[in-house]
């Protein structure tokens, strides 16, 4: 399921990132990898604040749309 739909505050794990090359390249720089594990922190109407690999990261609904849980 895309991260999206994640529950708020459960520990879940990217199996894979789509998109683009730029696009999937630009979210692995920010630490989302595969096998990586990720927290949606808050859901605020069109951005999500998730944490990954000890970092706090806000990105848009379709950013996240991409990164599969």
């Amino acid at each position: 399921m895309p991260l999206t739909l994640s529950p708020k505050g459960e520990q879940m794990k990217i199996k894979k990132v789509s998109g683009k090359e730029e696009i999937r390249r630009h979210l692995e720089e920010l630490g989302f990898t595969a096998g990586s594990l990720v927290t949606v922190v808050n859901d605020m109407g069109g951005n999500m604040i998730v944490n990954v690999k000890g970092s706090r990261i806000a990105i848009g609904r379709e950013m996240a749309s991409r990164i599969v849980v």
